[in-house]
């Protein structure tokens, strides 16, 4: 039972810490966030585990840990509101072909984050081509251009 409620512990304390750490962090992971990905697996697994290395507790931990994520899926899913908390919601940074810099700066991203996505998904190379872009909240960031014409 000690290993389920800190399964349980380190999951939500996890959740949390992710959802404030900010979603162009999760979307964009260097080589930098890998490794602190690795350390903080590492951390995890001793807060979970603790003394007991056996099959029987690692399999309980991860059945706790999946229950965990499917019961929190369910409960997004029913209460919108805590699908706002847990996951967030699409942020507008850029309308018209003008940056929103205190959503930018919230968001902790900047003109060359938007001028980079735009690149990539819509061949746009300056922001005056931009009709709107959408930090999204699996932190990516949606660009659609102005039309022509």
């Amino acid at each position: 039972m000690d290993s389920v409620l800190r399964a349980a512990v380190v999951y939500f304390v996890l959740l949390l810490l992710f959802r404030f750490v900010g979603k162009r962090t999760l979307a964009e992971t260097g080589a930098f966030d890998f490794v602190l990905l690795l350390i903080i697996a590492e951390a995890t697994q001793q807060a979970m585990i603790d003394d007991d290395n056996s099959m029987t507790n690692a399999f309980l931990v991860i059945l706790t840990l999946l229950v965990l994520n499917v019961g929190i899926s369910l409960v997004k899913q029913r209460w919108p509101l805590v699908d706002r908390l847990v996951d967030d919601v699409p942020v507008l940074v850029v309308a018209d072909g003008r940056v929103i810099r205190d959503r930018m700066e919230k968001a902790r991203i900047d003109e060359r984050d938007i001028l980079q996505a735009a690149r990539q998904s819509q061949g746009v190379e300056r922001l005056d081509q931009i009709e709107y872009a959408v930090l999204e909240r699996n932190g990516g960031i949606s660009v659609v251009p102005k039309q022509t014409g």
